[in-house]
């Protein structure tokens, strides 16, 4: 998992890059302008704070929000890193984390009367267990997924979870999550019309007329 975001209004010249989720206390260092986040009972980094960021990474000036880091960005933090001889462990993620999905089956879910599992296929043919509260929840519709490691537009990141006992491997999202223009304000999945590949990158911009 590689998320990073940058609020230079609210947070200053600091680069937030997340690693992993949060399971118990956290052990928190500061070794000049960088603060290693770890688990306190194993130890995992699971996120650094870049202090000036945008002195590693010129790029950040004018940017706001969750930053897509390329290559060549992780290869500067590294190096970042490195030269305070704290571990380089940023690896490249980028694999698409919101994409169309197709729901393949829906069933009830155990414990709730409003949850369902969804088994629901994502790209390279892959399937999840997704559980949605969605009222317009069904089979055989075509809706974006938000997999383990996305960032949604209002800053909450996707996790591994589980709802009720239930597996949640992503997040079915509807138009107002996704902050899409002139969405319904009210919960449901966004149903893409047919002509959205399943397994394709979502694409916001693209997605911008879809309420007009």
């Amino acid at each position: 998992m590689l998320i990073a975001s940058y609020n230079p209004k609210q947070n200053g010249d600091i680069l937030v890059v997340v690693l992993g989720e949060t399971t118990g206390e956290q052990n928190v260092e500061y070794k000049n302008d960088i603060v290693t986040i770890s688990e306190t009972d194993n130890g995992e980094i699971i996120g650094y704070n870049f202090l000036n960021a945008s002195h590693i990474l010129p790029k950040l000036t004018d940017m706001n929000g969750q930053i897509d880091l390329n290559a060549d960005d992780v290869t500067k933090l590294n190096d970042a890193l490195k030269a305070q001889n704290l571990a380089d462990n940023i690896v490249l993620d980028d694999d698409p984390k919101f994409v169309v999905g197709y729901v393949k089956s829906v069933s009830d879910h155990p414990k709730s009367d409003h949850l369902k599992i969804t088994e629901t296929e994502v790209n390279d043919g892959k399937s999840l267990q997704i559980v949605s509260g969605s009222p317009n929840m069904q089979a055989n519709i075509k809706v974006v997924v938000a997999k383990v490691g996305a960032m949604m537009p209002d800053g909450l990141i996707i996790f591994p979870g589980e709802l009720k006992g239930e597996d949640s491997n992503g997040m079915i999202c509807s138009g107002r999550e996704l902050h899409i223009p002139n969405a319904p304000q009210k919960p449901g999945a966004l149903i893409l019309p047919d002509n959205y590949e399943v397994g394709s990158e979502f694409d916001f911009d693209n997605a911008s007329t879809l309420f007009e």
